[in-house]
């Protein structure tokens, strides 16, 4: 996807917005007969002539009816389920959301210009940031291009969520709060916020309209890190945002109870451009090996980030970057886009500022400083505690496959991602005997205000090869063709997501039509072979490809006996982040990732020897 300046004023950045097509709603037989496909893996025969006998019920009993509703809805709406997604999705939740539902990952830096070297991190800090608040000021003045997979527009619409963005918690459901606005549209929020060592302080990145030079924001964050250097460690507020949804909106509102200027010390984190985590971490990686870094970006310290905003930056005290995100107003392509963005433009500049170094007058930054009480302070307390006890729990592993990557894959005619998605069925079948539902991230960006469908990778071919590869006696011949049936049908059923012709979406939109109007829930949902496949984000595999660039992702697994499988593939090789929870004892990432590599060793040999 092209995500470059947009090198013809008259294409704006949002222009094709009103063009775009509503999010369609597939035909109800289709979406049916694809679930039955779809959990024929994980059944027996007499657990799938149940299901099959449930779905014949609901497509001749209420099943119709729910969906002319949702066609009516969707004739109301250009995209029916934008709303009930970002709801049931996120905002409903009531999970830490920081730890389990954001998404993070490493900065791609030290594979050229920046490897980790103690005493770079305010000098490297600020050239990042600057390189981030062009990115800002590329959307506000719609000069970033608009996204196209060749000829096809993408909607651009998260991207006004990256900056200026912020989940605040709600007793029963959180809301977004969104300050952007394009020059267009009027003022936005320029400051920014920096947290360190359990304290918040912020500065405006405009003097005089233009942004603040890498010298000046080098100025800025020095000034922070002497004043925290000098006296003891902050409250650390941040961690509250690690918290329980519910808990964390009731401290919250006796927060602002206590005094008024606690609520103006929110908004301005809340309507911050972004969060800069000046972290004291020294996560030691090399381009084979992420894990540290990974895994503090992902579960680092809890004083400094404020896990509803969402963007956060990360600075670590070695010179390396990472990034912790909310999930809610947007997905992960939008912040790899980003980061992919100042990437290129460090590996142009070898990660120098060629520019002035004269620093013009301005305030050094205020800090944000709460009136806290003692129920508050043992609200932190708690908070920190329970954060802890999870992070230790979790396993993280991020290691690069080097035997071969993007370019071999294409040489044989077969799709990488394909190719990567298979290798983990064979795996995960290898290591625990059985198959795993798997969620793949499918986007419907080609639709207004779209954003992902569920592409479920674990199909009948795919279950049908893992077989073969397990079975001694299978000759390769038929080793290959079952692959490649495996291969033909995941890219298909990938493409039909794409198109918003998935099945899962479908499915929740019925289930919450009948919720809404306190109909029973229908038996298709309450079915055991409807969690055991996957649906109700049940799926011991979370996955997605995060693109073919430097940049990489991770989250924690969707539930405790699963894995996350977060993965880029670059022309030599294949990167993946990989996480489970070490309370489980049927999961461990370490040996997912080893038996992942291995299936894919396996895989290209399969695919050369059909070639001879």
């Amino acid at each position: 996807m092209s995500s470059q300046v947009s090198e013809c004023v008259s294409e704006r950045t949002f222009q094709h917005q009103d063009s775009l097509p509503p999010l369609p709603v597939p035909p109800l037989e289709g979406s049916l007969a694809k679930y039955l496909e779809a959990v024929r893996p994980f059944a027996s025969e007499e657990e799938y002539e149940a299901t099959a006998e449930i779905v014949r019920a609901f497509l001749e009993g209420v099943g119709p009816e729910l969906h002319q509703k949702l066609l009516h809805r969707a004739k109301t709406k250009r995209n029916w389920l934008e709303q009930w997604w970002l709801d049931s999705a996120y905002l409903e939740l009531r999970i830490p959301s920081q730890l389990l539902v954001n998404f993070s990952g490493p900065g791609p830096y030290l594979e050229h210009c920046w490897p980790p070297a103690e005493g770079t991190q305010l000098q490297r800090c600020s050239i990042s940031l600057w390189h981030q608040l062009q990115y800002w000021s590329l959307i506000r003045t719609e000069k970033l291009a608009p996204q196209k997979s060749g000829k096809q527009v993408f909607d651009m619409d998260q991207f006004r969520m990256l900056f200026c963005t912020c989940k605040v918690p709600g007793v029963q459901k959180d809301s977004i709060h969104n300050y952007f606005k394009t020059e267009r549209e009027g003022p936005s929020p320029s400051h920014v916020v920096v947290m360190c060592q359990g304290r918040i302080f912020t500065f405006d990145a405009l003097c005089d309209g233009q942004i603040l030079t890498p010298p000046e924001l080098y100025r800025q964050l020095q000034y922070v890190t002497e004043c925290c250097d000098a006296e003891p460690e902050g409250d650390g507020v941040g961690a509250l945002t690690t918290e329980e949804r519910t808990r964390w909106a009731k401290t919250r509102e006796h927060l602002i109870s206590i005094d008024p200027h606690n609520q103006s010390v929110l908004e301005a984190i809340q309507s911050s451009l972004l969060v800069v985590s000046l972290d004291d971490a020294k996560p030691y990686a090399t381009p084979e090996n992420y894990t540290n870094m990974t895994l503090e970006a992902l579960a680092g310290n809890p004083v400094n980030r404020w896990g509803d905003k969402s963007f956060n930056l990360l600075s670590f005290a070695d010179g390396t970057f990472g990034t912790n995100c909310d999930h809610s107003p947007y997905d992960g392509m939008v912040v790899v886009t980003l980061f992919h963005y100042v990437d290129e433009q460090l590996a142009a500049t070898d990660g120098k500022w060629e520019g002035s170094a004269s620093v013009r007058p301005m305030p050094f930054p205020d800090e944000l400083v709460f009136t806290l009480d003692q129920r508050v302070r043992r609200d932190i307390a708690s908070a920190k505690q329970q954060y802890l006890e999870m992070t230790q729990d979790l396993q993280v592993v991020s290691y690069a496959f080097t035997s071969f990557g993007k370019e071999a894959i294409k040489q044989r005619k077969l799709h990488p991602d394909t190719f990567v998605q298979l290798a983990l069925q064979l795996a995960y079948y290898r290591m625990h005997g059985r198959l795993g539902c798997c969620y793949a991230t499918a986007t419907t960006r080609r639709f207004y205000h779209g954003r992902t469908e569920t592409m479920r990778s674990c199909t009948q071919e795919a279950a049908a090869w893992c077989g073969t590869m397990l079975d001694p006696t299978c000759p390769a011949d038929a080793r290959r063709e079952a692959m490649l049936l495996a291969f033909r049908k995941h890219n298909k059923l990938m493409a039909e997501a794409q198109d918003a012709h998935g099945f899962d979406r479908h499915l929740l939109g019925l289930y919450l039509i009948a919720k809404e109007e306190g109909r029973p829930i229908p038996d298709l949902y309450t079915d055991p072979l409807y969690t055991k496949s996957g649906g109700g984000g049940n799926f011991v595999l979370s996955t997605s490809l995060v693109g073919y660039t430097r940049v990489l992702g991770a989250v924690s697994p969707m539930v405790h006996h699963g894995y996350g499988f977060f993965y880029r593939i670059r022309e030599d090789r294949i990167v993946a982040s990989c996480s489970a929870w070490r309370s489980c004892p049927e999961t461990d990432a370490e040996s997912l990732f080893a038996t992942v590599s291995s299936c894919l060793r396996e895989m290209l040999q399969l695919a050369t020897t059909s070639q001879l």
